[in-house]
């Protein structure tokens, strides 16, 4: 193991630099170079825009699985599939597993009883409520908790990362700033005191040695500061591509929303659309039975009657809700497919999470271009024979 002894001791002296260089600054004993006022509005931006969405994300994931056992238990098994490569089982939903007590309950008292009868009916729509529940619970995480993880544990952790290496490189320029403004002092200093030329000539020599090493501190603080600033700058300019990013993510979470909205819509036209069938069962069985029963007809309907045009209802009504979504949404989800190719200049490094991305290293010349109906956050790179997705914020289109 190569085990370099300096390297590790120069480490920890510049960790334990910045360390105070930071305390410092807390207690107002330093200066603190501040960022940009672009900058910071993007940082509070991304902040509220991590915050919110680990909000959205956890109260969503209790929507759809509201007993903390069953959600744990569901986010270990996801997390053991997935890291095992495999597909995840489709779980039993609690209608479904509801009504399949109810079919073996009507198998033991008797098919052919009223009560088993009935208990049968009832039996097959709660499978049939759980079938929906179920698709309502794969479509949502796949349309709309997943991106939302995604960025938490890919976008975002990339941006904490480079945010983490700015605020490294503007304590190493601060600190820098304080060492040139303390050997400028000092210099001073020794500047003004007195002359010793005529009554002590070996004192002069001294101290004009003296002067010459300040003076050559001086010319090194000024470089360590150049390069300092100049490393803030760059990292401060790859954050803010980053940051701005962030506007890229609302839209892609737009998306998100509306298909989850559109997931709820069919779950609950499903769901009406059942019920309604049960009720009419009920009512023939109770009919045939002779047992006075309230008419289906005489339970109130909250529901529009979009959701009564029988099987097609579900469908129907995701589209008549599509349809009443503001026109301003559906202006900002469309994007003009841009028009021939262009040469982009890569950014910094990427690493393709599948088969159809393209991995990009940094300062790199790449081909890129769009087709219609693609993701406008991504881009077809080419390099080469080499083709594949490349994200919009990796990138810099050049003219």
């Amino acid at each position: 193991m190569d085990f370099n002894v300096k390297k590790l001791a120069s480490g920890a002296g510049v960790f334990f630099t910045r360390a105070v260089q930071f305390t410092e600054e807390k207690l107002g004993q330093a200066e603190k170079t501040e960022l940009d006022p672009h900058l910071e509005n993007l940082i509070s931006r991304a902040d509220s825009t991590k915050n919110w969405t680990e909000k959205i994300l956890r109260q969503t994931e209790v929507l759809l699985q509201p007993n903390p056992m069953d959600h744990t238990g569901a986010r270990i098994e996801e997390f053991i599939y997935d890291k095992l490569d495999k597909k995840l089982p489709s779980r039993t939903t609690n209608p479904e597993l509801l009504g399949q007590y109810m079919l073996e309950a009507a198998n033991d008292f008797g098919p052919g009883t009223p009560y088993g009868s009935t208990l049968i009916t009832v039996g097959e729509y709660q499978k049939r409520l759980g079938g929906a529940e179920r698709e309502l619970l794969q479509t949502s995480a796949a349309t709309f908790l997943t991106p939302l993880r995604n960025f938490l544990e890919g976008d975002w952790r990339t941006i904490s990362k480079e945010r983490r290496l700015m605020e490294n490189r503007r304590l190493d320029l601060d600190i820098c700033k304080a060492r040139l403004k303390k050997a400028k002092q000092a210099e001073a200093k020794a500047a003004a005191a007195p002359d010793f030329q005529e009554t002590r000539p070996r004192n002069y020599v001294l101290s004009a040695s003296a002067s010459a090493l300040l003076s050559e501190e001086v010319d090194k603080a000024e470089h360590d500061l150049r390069v300092a600033q100049t490393e803030f700058d760059r990292q401060a300019e790859v954050t803010r591509l980053l940051l701005e990013g962030i506007s890229s993510t609302h839209l892609n979470h737009l998306r998100c929303l509306q298909d989850f909205a559109e997931a709820q819509a069919t779950y609950y036209a499903q769901c009406h659309h059942y019920m309604q069938d049960l009720q009419r069962e009920l009512h023939k069985c109770a009919n045939a039975a002779s047992v006075p029963q309230p008419p289906a007809a005489a339970c109130p309907d909250p529901v529009s009657s979009a959701f009564l045009s029988g099987p097609s209802s579900p469908g129907a009504t995701v589209s008549s809700l599509s349809s009443q979504m503001p026109s301003t949404l559906a202006m900002e989800q469309t994007q003009l497919p841009v028009t021939g190719t262009r040469k982009a200049k890569v950014l910094y490094d990427y690493d393709a999470h599948d088969s159809s991305e393209l991995s990009l290293l940094a300062d790199e010349l790449i081909t890129v271009y769009t087709v219609p109906g693609m993701d406008p956050d991504w881009l077809i790179g080419e390099r080469g024979n080499q083709k594949g997705k490349v994200p919009v914020t990796y990138l810099e289109l050049l003219s």
